[in-house]
């Protein structure tokens, strides 16, 4: 087997409620992300995070020094926001010791043109959602926010939690995907002949001309049937899909 290059992880919704997931996750990070050159973590780590502030919670600390594990194993550790932990920040990056990159990451790994991002700002359709993005994401916002107690912070997020969900129930999963055309954008600013995303838990290799793009899985090992997995490059370029068992997942 070749050497692994990079390993790619998203939607693990990590939370203490869900233990399984965060079991999973620990076991992948031991068993697998330590013998990889690179780690890519593309967001929704985290269920939802308030801020930087609330990384002395006891189980916010056991994912970072499980983090932190890997990268002292020498293991490169990059980060991209996603749509529940954008506050990630400066402090948590320090503390786990990995790089935090934009929305939209491009690198070369295995020799292959590979964008990275997580997903749902290509969900153009989902209007509603987009103007809830546009306006979280501003650092006006984020710097007023942040300046609340952590325990009024997480009282709003748990709301807005609740009112997604159910405005969920009612949105079709075309509106909730992303679209061709902001799909075909990427490629084209970015020039990758590789994409790999998260966030809309409907994983598959889709063929865009000749290019491919790559969609990762959710975390629940609970389900039935249990969901979860990564996506691997190895150093001759060659990308498979991971199941939760390790087992490589015949692409489509």
């Amino acid at each position: 087997m070749s050497e692994v290059c990079a390993l790619f992880v998203s939607d693990l919704h990590l939370q203490p409620a869900h233990p399984a997931t965060s079991t999973a996750f620990f076991g992948f990070l031991e068993r697998h992300a330590r013998h990889a050159q690179q780690l890519y973590l593309l967001g929704d780590l985290f269920e939802y995070w308030a801020g930087d502030d609330d990384i002395a919670d006891p189980f916010h600390q056991q994912v970072v020094e499980a983090l932190r594990a890997v990268s002292d194993a020498g293991v490169a550790v990059y980060w991209i926001a996603g749509n529940r932990d954008f506050l990630v920040g400066a402090r948590f990056a320090e503390a786990a010791n990995l790089t935090l990159l934009p929305e939209t990451w491009v690198a070369d790994i295995g020799g292959q043109q590979v964008v990275v991002l997580h997903g749902d700002a290509q969900c153009t359709q989902d209007i509603k959602y987009m103007e809830f993005r546009a306006m979280v994401r501003q650092p006006a916002w984020q710097q007023q926010f942040t300046a609340m107690p952590l325990a009024q912070r997480k009282a709003i997020v748990e709301g807005l939690r609740a009112d997604s969900r159910k405005e969920q129930s009612g949105k079709s999963y075309e509106v909730m995907d992303v679209t061709p055309e902001a799909i075909a954008d990427v490629f084209a600013q970015t020039g990758a002949s590789v994409m790999i995303h998260g966030h809309t838990h409907r994983p598959a290799l889709h063929h865009v001309g000749d290019k491919l793009r790559y969609v990762l899985p959710d975390w629940e090992p609970d389900a039935t049937p249990s969901r979860g997995g990564w996506i691997a490059i190895d150093v001759d370029g060659v990308i498979t899909r991971h199941d939760l068992s390790g087992a490589v997942i015949l692409n489509d």
